[in-house]
């Protein structure tokens, strides 16, 4: 492909690059690594094949830090996670045709959590496509539901204009995924570099700046309430808005609950904390949404999982919609006070023009409700009048199978003994199931980026590679991978590019032989029956560690528990810690699917 028009005199041969007057002219791969150079990326994550060898040669002569993780699935995972931790777009590479495709479910996971990601994958030349090339994919037709916006790049020169513009498209507004799909001949093809200072699209400009008559109208249904609730989500972490939050509830004594992309926005052991909502959410934060009669969502989008069945959601409120996505406001609920536009912007007008309230009645009916209702399991203190609902076990209670044994470890413990002996400061990556609802309500997170996992589209395998994907955005901290001996399969591999990263992420496998929230729903709604739930084909995960080179222990007593958690804390290097918890643990409160979230399970009063 002929990348510009110059004459003889214009060009002389300099190494390996042509000279066109004072220019340096460079192949499409090699304006690529110096585009993500310019955008101040310095990690990839990647997997390497025959349409992006030009772009990995680039790298070999580039000082971009590349993971090579040992699934593409992993890669775009790991970038997501780097981007939640750092705040700053992640950057994935594969191949084309099934390099792309395996792409798929980490750029759906991104795009459902809004999280900025720039996926950057190979294809056949562009006289190939369209023909049924070896390993060709329209990843672009593909991917087009699950990214903020794909690129098909058929021209190199438009190549440091499109990789500008797809970074801007991903970190503003509200985040999300894109794709750059690049021809292995656009690759190779050369052009005269230069890096564009801006962009402007003329169909893309999000609202930062909320219409100040509508903040009018929040200040004063805020002034007026007499019990208020905020309703904070992942958007809130995005917009880095947690110190507005903080100050409002301070402020105005307002209550405040979270989603589970919003937890740490809120420091968790407040006093105005109600911690998460919803399906899993604590009993009180569900209550508290039932009785209020202003519920500010920041951030949110009133997901199925927090509203349960919408007709009975925030019956007496109403709703004040902060939200940078305006297709986000109205889309599952009435509105009364909608507000486009940046949600730390909104809430400073709001922190400064609301008047100092005392909710007093409120926040002691809030009290009353976590004294009667906290979260709770056998054996912990505080417990109250939880109800620690039992099943009949999968497997027969053979004395001689420990893995049945009735002293088995509870994990909701294990979560409890983590945030004690980490003071609170991990940061968690996990997978998807009931590991994961146990930490969102029993690791209470005080800090904004602390907490990765897969919220709207609930990706199984995501715990691993995110963890070492946190890890190296994070390098100076203390990473923790809650799993599920379910999930932890998924993407398993991965061990082997923790240990070629020298990554000292610390593995917790709440071990239980089954797929445990399947389960829970098949002991609850399926009359308990177990249809190809149970695990326990699965490997000896200690030694499957040791294979990968990497610490394994096992917990499979309550009394050794603590411990042996602090001795995986303490080693330098990677871990895996495999917790044989009760097989028929159950995770409680629950809002069963179409119910009100008021009609809970587990509290004691069924």
């Amino acid at each position: 492909m002929a990348a510009v028009r110059a004459t003889k005199q214009d060009i002389f041969q300099g190494g390996d690059e042509a000279i066109v007057g004072k220019q340096a002219m460079v192949t499409g791969a090699e304006a690529l690594i110096k585009s993500l150079q310019a955008e101040g990326v310095d990690v990839v994550f990647g997997y390497p094949g025959g349409a992006v060898l030009a772009i990995y040669d680039g790298l070999y002569k580039s000082t971009l830090r590349h993971i090579l993780t040992r699934h593409e699935q992993a890669a775009v995972h790991g970038a997501d996670a780097y981007a939640r931790v750092t705040g700053k777009p992640g950057v994935c590479i594969a191949t084309s045709g099934p390099g792309a495709t395996n792409l798929v479910t980490g750029l759906a996971t991104a795009y459902m959590d809004s999280v900025p990601v720039v996926a950057i994958t190979g294809q056949v030349a562009t006289f190939l496509i369209g023909k049924d090339a070896f390993q060709e994919a329209d990843i672009t037709g593909i991917t087009m539901p699950i990214t903020k916006h794909n690129y098909l790049v058929k021209d190199v020169r438009e190549l440091p204009r499109i990789i500008k513009e797809a970074f801007y498209v991903a970190r503003t507004g509200r985040p999300g995924p894109v794709l750059i799909d690049i021809p292995r001949d656009v690759a190779n093809a050369k052009l005269l570099y230069s890096h564009p200072k801006e962009v402007n699209l003329a169909t893309y400009k999000p609202t930062y700046v909320g219409h100040i008559k509508q903040i009018s109208a929040a200040v004063t249904a805020i002034d007026g309430s007499k019990r208020p609730l905020l309703y904070v989500g992942g958007g809130a972490v995005t917009a880095g808005a947690h110190g507005e939050i903080l100050e409002l509830a301070e402020k105005a004594d307002i209550p405040v609950t979270m989603t589970l992309m919003g937890l740490g926005a809120f420091p968790g052991e407040h006093a105005l904390s109600l911690g998460m909502l919803g399906m899993h959410g604590t009993a009180y934060a569900n209550f508290a949404v039932n009785q209020c009669d202003v519920l500010i969502a920041v951030g949110a989008r009133f997901d199925d999982r927090v509203t349960g069945d919408i007709q009975s959601f925030a019956p007496h409120a109403r709703v004040i919609h902060i939200d940078i996505d305006p297709a986000e406001i109205g889309k599952n609920v009435h509105v009364d006070i909608p507000i486009v536009g940046d949600a730390r912007n909104v809430l400073q007008e709001l922190v400064g023009r609301v008047t100092p309230q005392r909710h007093s009645k409120w926040v002691a009916q809030i009290e009353a409700w976590k004294k009667q209702y906290p979260l709770g399991y056998q054996g912990r203190a505080d417990s109250g009048n939880y109800d620690d609902v039992c099943s009949k076990a999968l497997i027969s209670q053979d004395s001689t199978d420990t893995r049945t044994d009735t002293r088995r470890v509870h994990p909701q413990a294990v979560i409890d003994a983590l945030y004690d002996l980490t003071e609170g400061r991990a940061v968690v990556a996990t997978d998807v199931g009931q590991h994961q609802m146990w930490t969102a309500q029993y690791y209470r997170f005080a800090n904004t980026r602390q907490l990765v996992t897969s919220g709207g589209l609930g990706t199984m395998g995501f715990g691993l590679p995110a963890a070492l994907g946190a890890q190296i955005g994070r390098p100076d901290e203390l990473v923790l991978c809650i799993a599920g001996d379910g999930s932890i399969q998924m993407n398993i591999q991965e061990l082997a590019t923790v240990v070629q990263e020298k990554l000292p992420v610390k593995v917790f496998i709440l071990n239980n032989h089954c797929l445990g929230m399947v389960r829970q729903w098949q002991e609850l709604f399926y009359d308990q029956r177990y249809s190809h739930t149970s695990l326990h084909c699965s490997p000896d995960f200690v030694k499957l560690a040791e294979a990968y080179g990497v610490k394994g222990m096992r917990i499979t007593k309550p009394e050794e528990m603590r411990q042996i958690l602090q001795s995986a804390l303490d080693h330098p290097g990677p871990v895996v810690v495999d917790c044989w918890v009760k097989v028929d643990e159950n995770v409680f409160p629950m809002v069963p699917a179409g119910k009100g979230l008021s009609e809970m399970l587990g509290l004691g009063e069924e």
